[in-house]
């Protein structure tokens, strides 16, 4: 398969965690996903990840974690960190570098905080270290949505608050077609997960992020906030901070340089 694209699923305390593997590399890349996962897991989605990220695939070994498949009410971000970690060690995984992208950023900054000898090198992308107002009432909404059931109005709200308006003068187009397919059988797994966004806070336990970190946002984040990527940057020594100015939350999609510049911090 492409770039030995491989689905996966790990033991992981009582429950199962969905995992996705590709890449010929020796040293290990780990990626976490966001929110979105509280909707559909990375299961099947080998060769997708493999196209998408295919640029880290000569230099690395990509993992890319889900949350395990049964949460308990209450489930933190630190929690899932843990789970990560105990993902890596069945995985036999002694070291890795770590993206994790918006609620995966949370997740890395646990990761680097609990087990610091897990993470070699660390990026945060599009993501915040503890819970502002702009969080707050984004993800407040997005769970309103959830528990009506509400999958179309769920996915609009998202992209208008992720992309930029060149992005989204050509996926409005597309609108009425959104949530006809994807909706999931249950939001359960989603309003956990999204709870645990508004109840993060890393942000006094910073300092003891102790690797290479790479901190990216953008300037029209309407999800996290526009201060946040700075705020972590400022409290995380020996870390670098880069700004994409027009770009929000989706910037990491939108941005064309995007991988190119982690590929670069992480070589």
């Amino acid at each position: 398969m492409f770039y030995h694209a491989h689905n996966g699923s790990v033991r992981v305390g009582n429950s199962d965690m969905d995992y996705i593997s590709f890449g010929n590399g020796k040293k290990n890349l780990i990626l976490l996903p966001g929110l979105g996962d509280g909707l559909a897991t990375v299961r099947g989605m080998a060769l997708v990840f493999s196209m998408m990220y295919r640029v880290y695939a000569k230099e690395f070994t990509v993992y890319v974690f889900s949350r395990k498949n049964h949460l308990q009410e209450g489930y933190t971000t630190r929690e899932m960190a843990k789970d990560c970690a105990e993902a890596m060690n069945v995985l036999e995984i002694s070291k890795a570098d770590v993206l994790g992208i918006s609620q995966g950023g949370m997740i890395a900054q646990y990761l680097a905080i609990d087990y610091p000898d897990l993470v070699n090198k660390l990026i945060l992308a599009v993501t915040s270290a503890g819970p502002n107002e702009t969080i707050k009432k984004v993800v407040g909404v997005w769970m309103e949505l959830a528990a009506q059931g509400n999958y179309k109005d769920l996915m609009i709200d998202t992209a208008e608050k992720s992309y930029s308006e060149r992005y989204l003068k050509k996926y409005r187009r597309i609108y009425p077609f959104v949530g006809r397919i994807g909706k999931p059988k249950s939001f359960e797994r989603f309003l956990i997960q999204a709870a645990s966004c508004i109840s993060h806070n890393a942000y006094v336990e910073l300092h003891k992020i102790v690797c290479p970190t790479f901190v990216i946002g953008g300037d029209c984040d309407n999800i996290v906030g526009t201060a946040a990527a700075s705020e972590i940057a400022e409290k995380i020594s020996h870390s670098e901070l880069l700004i994409y100015h027009g770009l929000g939350h989706a910037a990491y999609e939108e941005a064309k340089d995007f991988n190119g510049q982690v590929l670069n911090f992480l070589l």
